[in-house]
């Protein structure tokens, strides 16, 4: 069967029908977590005592919604149809706020301000640093915080990363992460503008295991 990517949007489609659905939201609240291992490493506590704040690729947004449980005016963007539209359904109930664009043009075009902007494994690890970050400085309350977090690079691999989205018989469609060490993330955050910047990787609950870069920047 030929694969259905056809472009950026159709491959994030593919991947939020491709997640295992979870409990639904009676049975186990959302939950803001920065890794990949649940329970595991910190939480909301990362972005401070926000009022407003704004989630960059939401996935299934989950922690939009664990922020609006939290009396925070919770938005997030996505470029993926499916995603917007299955976090809505699920989600809007709760007051929480979910938007069908990308995350570049979303930033540049809108005029609003929050004070804590994040990104779990999500739009900060698939945009050019010194495209998105700029924009995010620009979108932050001052004061405010940006969090990320996403996989650590592979030693010796360094820079902007490719993959084809369709695979290697189907559509040309490109998708592309950035991957650095903690310190080379450090050094960009402050070279544009951010203050306050820590950037560490988490080690994985297992020795050996995958750990998570995770950033926090002011602004």
């Amino acid at each position: 069967m030929a694969d259905p990517t056809t472009d950026i949007p159709s491959y994030w489609d593919r991947y939020i029908q491709g997640i295992t659905p979870q409990e639904p939201e009676e049975v186990s609240p959302p939950a803001l977590e920065w890794t990949q291992y649940p329970g595991h490493g910190p939480g909301p506590e990362l972005l401070g005592e926000p009022s407003t704040a704004l989630e960059l690729g939401f996935g299934r947004g989950s922690a939009v919604a664990a922020l609006a449980c939290r009396g925070i005016n919770a938005t997030g963007v996505d470029v993926s149809p499916v995603a917007v539209r299955t976090a809505r359904e699920r989600w809007e109930h709760l007051g929480a706020e979910f938007h069908h664009a990308d995350v570049v043009e979303f930033l540049a075009s809108t005029t609003r301000r929050w004070e804590a902007i994040h990104s779990i494994w999500g739009a900060a690890w698939f945009t050019d640093p010194a495209v998105l970050f700029p924009l995010v400085y620009d979108r932050l309350e001052p004061g405010g915080r940006f969090v990320f977090s996403h996989a650590p690079a592979v030693p010796g691999s360094y820079g902007v990363q490719g993959m084809y989205g369709a695979g290697f018989n189907g559509r040309r469609v490109w998708v592309y992460r950035w991957a650095h060490e903690p310190e080379e993330w450090e050094d960009i955050l402050i070279g544009h503008g951010f203050a306050r910047v820590r950037v560490w990787e988490e080690a994985a609950p297992e020795p050996d295991h995958v750990g998570t870069v995770i950033g926090v920047a002011g602004r």
